[in-house]
């Protein structure tokens, strides 16, 4: 049985499913199913032009691991309209909530809660702008396959997830892969020198370290709205991402300054062999293709849960090999290919188990259904 779900909405016509509301059903299903293909869209179409261009702007000069992490976090105040949007569609709901919440959280649990999660969101996008650098754009995105392992790990500890043969048979098949491109950067490191070989490891590392961070911090969230916040709504989904953001946007602005890369920028802009314009371009949507992706994967969390919104999130890691061969003519040998192979694999048994923990619900409520019946 997977984690229960974020946030899960019941068709308006679940309460009195009759005869005669079979069509206002199909419609209602029909309805659902095109928001998920939308938020699914968004997801996969932001996270992918936005890596693509992150290193694009390697490629042509730019050297700031600090800037690219900002610019994840920093477009956050575009979904500040997208908020105010939906706040009275939810008002009910989460006054229904609120009434079933006997104790509310206080302000300073909450300013915690924001606090030491958009702290974690700031180091995890610090470190994969660091893996993002020095690796290929290939190995980088079939490394980052590995946070599904490591959020089934987490989930299992602090969400209540059971492992089952199918995830076990997932984690297996994207550890072996993470070795097999472990041997690929030996080999690479072996043939271009000491230091290249030093920064493949530097990335290969923060890259790890960013997926364990970054499923920690989906386990964690997923806590918060089971012990914390006792159920959620689209407003509170939002407020996490919203707060969480400033604060991970606070941090690296202050990390920008500190490290001394803030000077460096002007400079960056001018040597950037794309021009000025371009570079600004380029942040720009850098970072509204991050917040397309976050828009759609607050969607997935709100219809489904958070798990199936980190499963999609990781479908567009084997796609963006395949469009760095194409786009940026990275060399895609027969390693790689194996790699690529087994990620889809263990992404694949990851999904159908998720969807057997979706549809076993609905089986044991028709069951139920039948034996009121009878």
């Amino acid at each position: 049985m997977s984690a229960p779900p974020l946030t899960t909405v019941a068709p308006p016509h679940a309460a009195a499913a009759t005869d005669t509301s079979a069509a206002p059903l199909r419609t209602t299903n029909r309805n659902w199913w095109l928001r998920m293909t939308a938020h699914t869209l968004c997801v996969l179409f932001g996270q992918t032009v936005a890596t693509l261009l992150v290193r694009l702007y390697y490629n042509k000069g730019g050297k700031s691991v600090w800037l690219t992490s900002l610019v994840e976090t920093v477009g956050f105040p575009i979904l500040i309209p997208f908020y105010l949007h939906f706040k009275p569609l939810t008002y009910r709901q989460s006054t229904e909530n609120d009434r079933i919440r006997a104790n509310p959280p206080s302000v300073s649990i909450l300013l915690a809660i924001y606090v030491s999660l958009g702290a974690l969101q700031s180091l995890t996008g610090i470190l994969y702008s660091v893996g993002l650098f020095y690796l290929p754009l290939s190995t980088f995105s079939l490394i980052s396959t590995t946070q599904l392992a490591f959020n089934a790990f987490f989930a299992f500890f602090l969400n209540a997830q059971k492992l089952t043969p199918l995830i076990v048979n997932s984690l297996v098949l994207l550890t072996i892969s993470t070795v097999l491109l472990v041997l690929q950067s030996d080999s690479e490191g072996n043939q271009v020198g000491v230091s290249r070989k030093r920064h493949l490891k530097l990335g290969f590392v923060s890259t790890v370290i960013a997926s364990a961070l970054y499923s920690l911090g989906l386990s964690l969230t997923q806590l918060s709205f089971q012990k914390v916040l006792k159920g959620e709504t689209f407003n509170m989904v939002l407020n996490m991402i919203i707060y969480q953001s400033l604060v991970a946007s606070i941090v690296t602005i202050l990390a920008l300054f500190v490290s001394g890369q803030w000077n460096d920028l002007e400079k960056e802009m001018a040597n950037f062999e794309l021009g000025k314009i371009i570079y600004l371009i380029i942040m720009i949507c850098i970072a509204v293709a991050w917040q397309i992706a976050t828009i759609g994967g607050v969607g997935l969390i709100f219809e489904v849960s958070s798990l199936f919104s980190n499963v999609i999130s990781t479908l567009a890691l084997p796609i963006i090999p395949i469009l760095a061969v194409i786009i940026f003519h990275e060399k895609m040998n027969g390693m790689k290919v194996v790699a690529t192979m087994l990620a889809i694999w263990g992404f694949a048994s990851y999904v159908y188990q998720h969807y057997l923990d979706e549809s076993q619900p609905a089986i044991g409520s028709e069951v139920a259904d039948e034996v009121s019946e009878t």
